[in-house]
């Protein structure tokens, strides 16, 4: 930090917050290591577009960065994305441009691209680029297969495989179109269930395990964007909740003959495949089997041989099971290793194949994030979990087969996201702390430093050093909810504090399901209250009960009556605040998006005396307008919750408004409709109170975009400044 003191401080403007270059500096995406080792692989925006996306590598022979595939190689143009892939990458929380995916070759000598509707096969001996597909046809989806033969992908809702060496395509489904879609996953799929994808290759490559879509059933709704010169209409079929879901198949195809073999899923149709995953030994489908109420889930083994199917274990709740992606068949054939929170909190588990529980791996009142490598040689299993605290992630090992030490690998002070290597010997580490961007090393498998792949360092020449000595420290704390459950907050205080000096506040929150926001670790959301605090404002984030990362009874006190304990839990907050000789108890505001939308309305209409204004960004107010999976999750099913969906909504409160509201939505917002926001203007209006409204043409849900968000930001504060006089 010594460097950057020799810089002159500026102050930081909204403008410059979202401007390029980008104040985070270089923070790769997407890190991979390449399949023979030799290479860390990572995404990176240019410098004069932090939008637009090359592919960069860390040569590990070399020990040198350098750019690997300029995306204008490739692709210059501006993209014209389908409808379809603009949902996926909407569902994906993808934006930019560039190359925003990338996939390697299993034997690390090629990479492909997708990239305005067709892929590129990219040599890394030749550094030429070759164009597999040249259609008027959107190709979506698509991977190299396990032993690099294949090339898979979408087409026109149909599943595609095509051999490298001939050219050959082979269509291996031909009923796809209108309301049928092949090995692409349905809407609730990705947007709730982090499914992306709707088929599985087998390891030998001979066959591919696939999803059939039938839409049919799904109520069709006339769904409006609004940009700035048109207004488009879609028949979207959206699954409300309480309404039917898609028809869903499971099969698998033989590449040879494309002949399908259906897999029996039971009498009950209404029900969820949330994930698949072929065994070892290319034989045997596991596949995830989920009830509607989310109440019950069955890992199953379909042995595409004989066709028979088991029951290897099932996991019950009596609110609701929390999916994962933590399930790692071992290459003895004999053992998996599984995550599931039934002792309250999620830990990991062996099981031998045949569905016999081995030994719980961990073990406390702490989470586990992710399992992210098996060593079986060594008899270790390394994950991503909270031991040491909620706030930071941390990689750690335990034994596999028998009892021993948990060890934390990863310093303390940091939040890490780690990528292991294939062998277990090394790690991607990317760490960040509330105030320091994120920086990636390379490291040893006990935590030894090897080499920086970007270090990131604040120095002269970082584009955030200029602003760091005004950056406020934020405070970390504890507060006690109403049944004895502690919650984690974070204070950021104004940096023009004086003695007897009153500020106003701004309560940001989410206060939803999976998600938290008080941790240590870099988000460039957090620039705006850096800047808010600096123009006199008191910065205060809770994670209320419902909130992830806690265990289970932390989450389940939401269960079918959502903001009832979420609003108690943040009035708790307000109370702490009020006891700081530095606040104005009449000048507490509280802002969110989406369920921090929702949550802003519920506090402004049921607890108007704790606070005074309020922003509420594309919110749910009627959750009977969102869809199954994640609605009936919490709330269950409209047919036997119907006072807790009333209760839950915003309206039977909004007569309790009292002070100054804004909403601002996503006029293209295809997640949460723009109906939650016209909805509730009606009412408004009805009942003759006054609100201000921002809406935004074209955006959707996330409300991307350099120039969107700094007058979105800009919006927030002039809203705030107005109503509380710091102007």
């Amino acid at each position: 930090m010594a460097g950057a003191l020799s810089v002159q401080a500026k102050p930081l403007t909204l403008e410059r917050i979202f401007d390029d270059p980008s104040l985070a500096g270089k923070s790769p995406v997407q890190l991979k290591f390449s399949p023979d080792g030799s290479r860390v692989t990572y995404l990176q925006g240019k410098a004069d577009d932090y939008n637009r996306y090359d592919l960069w590598e860390y040569n590990l022979k070399d020990n040198t960065n350098r750019l690997l595939v300029d995306s204008a190689q490739l692709f210059s143009g501006p993209e014209n994305l389908s409808d379809e892939e603009k949902a996926r990458r909407e569902r994906q929380r993808i934006f930019g441009k560039g190359i925003l995916e990338y996939k390697w070759s299993k034997d690390g000598k090629a990479l492909l691209f997708p990239l305005n509707g067709d892929l590129y096969y990219f040599d890394l001996k030749t550094k030429n680029s070759k164009k597999l597909t040249n259609t008027e046809a959107f190709e979506t989806d698509a991977r190299f297969s396990p032993k690099g033969n294949f090339v898979s992908f979408v087409r026109e809702q149909n599943l595609f495989a095509l051999e490298l060496a001939s050219g050959k395509e082979i269509q291996l489904s031909k009923d796809g179109g209108g309301v049928i879609k092949n090995g692409m996953a349905e809407f609730v799929a990705q947007e709730e269930m982090s499914r992306m994808t709707g088929y599985w290759w087998a390891n030998d490559e001979s066959k591919i395990a696939f999803t059939r879509v039938d839409e049919s059933p799904v109520q069709e709704a006339i769904r409006n964007e609004i940009y700035a010169d048109e207004v488009k209409l879609f028949n979207q079929r959206y699954p409300f909740t309480g309404t039917n879901n898609v028809d869903i198949q499971l099969g698998v195809v033989k590449l040879n003959d494309q002949m399908v073999d259906w897999i029996d899923l039971g009498e009950n149709k209404d029900i969820y495949i949330a994930r698949a995953k072929w065994l070892n030994d290319s034989n045997t489908l596991s596949y995830q089997w989920q009830k509607r109420s989310q109440h019950n889930l069955e890992l199953r083994f379909y042995n595409s041989k004989t066709k028979q199917q088991t029951v290897a274990l099932t996991e019950k709740s009596d609110t609701w099971i929390n999916l994962h992606f933590d399930l790692e068949f071992l290459k003895d054939k004999k053992h998996f290793v599984w995550a599931s929170e039934r002792d309250g909190f999620k830990h990991l588990y062996l099981y031998a194949n045949n569905g016999q529980l081995i030994r719980q791996i961990t073990t406390g009142d702490w989470v586990v994030d992710s399992l992210k490598g098996v060593d079986e040689k060594n008899g270790i299993v390394y994950f991503a979990a909270r031991k040491d605290t909620a706030l930071e992630s941390h990689l750690y090992s335990a034994p596999l087969f028998k009892k021993g030490a948990i060890k934390r690998i990863t310093e303390k002070g940091q939040y890490h996201n780690v990528v292991l290597a294939k062998d277990n010997k090394t790690f991607i580490d990317t760490s960040s702390s509330v105030n320091k961007p994120n920086s990636a090393a390379l490291r040893k498998i006990n935590g030894e430093f090897i080499t920086w792949l970007e270090e990131n360092k604040l120095d002269d020449s970082h584009p955030l050093t200029p602003f760091l000595t005004d950056l406020a420290q934020p405070e970390y704390g504890t507060i006690t909810a109403e049944d004895g459950q502690v919650m984690h907050y974070r204070l950021f205080k104004p940096t023009n504090m004086a003695k007897g000096k009153k500020h106003p506040v701004i309560v940001n929150v989410y206060g939803g399901p999976h998600a938290q926001r008080v941790t240590n670790s870099w988000r460039s959301k957090n620039l705006y209250f850096q800047y808010m605090a600096q123009q006199g404002y008191v910065i205060f984030q809770l994670d209320n009960r419902g909130s992830y990362n806690r265990g289970k009874k932390f989450e389940d006190a939401i269960y079918k009556n959502l903001g009832v304990v979420e609003v108690a839990d943040q009035i708790k907050g307000v109370e702490f605040l009020r006891t700081l000789d530095y606040v104005d108890p009449a000048r507490i505001g509280i802002y969110g998006h989406s369920y921090g939308g929702y949550m802003a309305l519920m506090t402004m209409f049921k607890a108007g005396d704790y606070f005074s204004a309020g922003v509420s960004g594309a919110p749910v107010t009627d959750w009977a307008l969102y869809d199954t999976h994640y609605t009936e999750r919490y709330l269950g099913h409209p047919d036997t919750n119907a006072q807790g969906y009333t209760d839950s909504a915003v309206f039977p409160y909004a007569e309790g408004l009292e002070g100054p509201l804004m909403i601002y939505h996503g006029m293209a917002d295809d997640n949460v409709l723009f109906t939650h926001a016209t909805k509730l203007f009606k009412q408004l209006q009805d009942n003759n109170q006054q609100f201000e409204m921002m809406t935004y043409p074209g955006s959707k849900h996330s409300l991307r975009g350099k120039q969107v968000q700094t007058h979105l930001h800009q919006t927030i504060t002039n809203f705030f400044n107005r109503n509380f006089n710091t102007n």
